[in-house]
């Protein structure tokens, strides 16, 4: 009797925690918060296409046409080298799928979601990005980093894109990156800890004539970054690291500096210099070159 009372117990307080863990995940969705890696709803053990259907599909479609996988679960799959031919992909979900070395040149990867995706060598050029999250992607192939593995997003939309990720040497030249997210923590237990990257690491990335209105690069790592041409209105650096990177040519009206490093940094030729935030709180201004 007293084990049957026991085990009643604790099967009761099993319910009562479940449900208290279900009521907070209802709070924080409701106060805003986006779960990280959950974007699109909770991630699926098996696409709902494999891969050899989707490399048959695009080897058979013919010139001009524009494969359709949108809204498609696609979790987990090796379509690697694959050359996607302006495919739409929108909404779609691409939660640990391998794009080594893929040619994502023109697609529609709007509300996707690129989440612990392997983007080593993928070329995105044009490609629309809007909304999407590239959350924790694997873009290196070993410890070393070598910015030659690093994916190019040249002209591409990256329109309130989410990122939280290493993309050092990426080529994100006339792209456009307006209201782009790169603040690295995020909305739930846990940020700030080692189960969050406390910074984005983007160094030597070219910017170069990008859009970057009102992107948020707080706390970046931004060493050698180029945005010489680039249109920087409004954007928030608060406490990045942007030692010797190049602001020449740059619109940088509106941009918030409080706490960067300016070490090294290039503002020769910039435009908006005087209407800049935080200059006086930022670190290095006198190693800035002005």
């Amino acid at each position: 009797m007293h084990d049957q009372s026991a085990k009643g117990l604790f099967e009761s307080s099993g319910m009562i925690r479940r449900l208290a863990g279900l009521a907070l995940s209802i709070l924080i969705c409701s106060a805003g918060f986006a779960v990280a890696d959950q974007p699109i709803g909770p991630v699926l053990k098996n696409a709902e296409i494999n891969a050899r259907t989707i490399t048959t599909a695009l080897f058979q479609a013919k010139p001009g046409a524009k494969p359709d996988f949108s809204g498609k679960n696609l979790v987990y799959l090796d379509l690697s080298e694959l050359n996607f031919k302006g495919a739409n992909l929108a909404n779609s979900d691409f939660y640990g799928t391998d794009f080594t070395g893929a040619d994502l040149k023109g697609t529609d990867l709007s509300h996707t979601r690129l989440d612990r995706s392997v983007l080593m060598r993928a070329d995105l050029s044009g490609a629309n990005l809007t909304g999407a999250t590239i959350l924790r992607p694997t873009i290196y192939a070993d410890l070393s980093n070598n910015t030659l593995d690093a994916p190019r997003f040249a002209g591409a939309n990256l329109t309130e894109v989410h990122v939280q990720a290493e993309l050092s040497g990426s080529d994100f030249r006339g792209a456009d990156l307006s209201r782009a997210n790169f603040y690295p923590l995020e909305g739930r237990p846990g940020e700030g800890t080692l189960a969050t990257a406390y910074r984005n690491i983007l160094k030597y990335c070219d910017f170069s004539g990008a859009r970057l209105r009102d992107a948020n690069m707080e706390r970046a790592v931004l060493w050698f970054a180029k945005f010489t041409g680039a249109d920087l209105k409004g954007v928030n650096f608060r406490d990045a690291d942007l030692s010797r990177a190049d602001f020449a040519g740059a619109d940088i009206s509106g941009v918030d500096f409080t706490g960067a490093d300016l070490d090294g940094a290039n503002f020769v030729g910039a435009i908006g210099v005087t209407e800049v935030k935080g200059l006086d709180r930022a670190i290095n201004l006198d190693r800035a070159l002005r």
